[in-house]
């Protein structure tokens, strides 16, 4: 009898839930690129990761990890408004870094972004290398549920 309940449960649950959206910019479609700039899924937008190019470029801005920092947190300012959500929204996000001495750098840019003490969960990982050359990526999660 559980076992029956469970799965009409299930069904019932998989029967409402919303559909998938893909969010992809015009500028993103130009340059073929193959992902959506987002995807909202049961309340939860989860944004691809960010690198610092101008939205239509394909390449990061010159200057190294500051002015692609803040490239950064425009475009994913600019993902957010596209589903009506601001920096408030994000709960989680995944900064990728090309050299990890530079977290402090990125953390002093990073935090100008969001109300204090109200700083999504955050992760943080060096890597050996990232798309376009860029020194900085960052993926996150907003809620839409609101």
């Amino acid at each position: 009898m559980i076992r029956a309940s469970a799965l009409a449960l299930l069904v019932a649950t998989s029967a409402t839930a919303a559909p998938t959206v893909h969010v992809t910019s015009p500028e993103s479609i130009a340059l073929n690129r193959p992902f959506s700039d987002a995807t909202e899924v049961g309340g939860v937008l989860y944004l691809s990761g960010q690198i610092g190019a101008e939205p239509g470029a394909d390449k990061v801005v010159s200057g190294g990890l500051e002015p692609e920092t803040r490239q950064v947190m425009a475009n994913i300012g600019a993902v957010l408004a596209k589903r009506g959500l601001t920096y408030d929204d994000l709960f989680k996000c995944t900064v990728m870094l090309a050299d990890m001495k530079q977290w402090d750098a990125f953390n002093r840019i990073y935090v100008t972004y969001f109300k204090p003490g109200r700083f999504p969960s955050r992760s943080a990982f060096g890597t050996n290398g990232l798309a376009r050359g860029a020194a900085v990526e960052l993926e996150c999660w907003a809620n839409i549920a609101r």
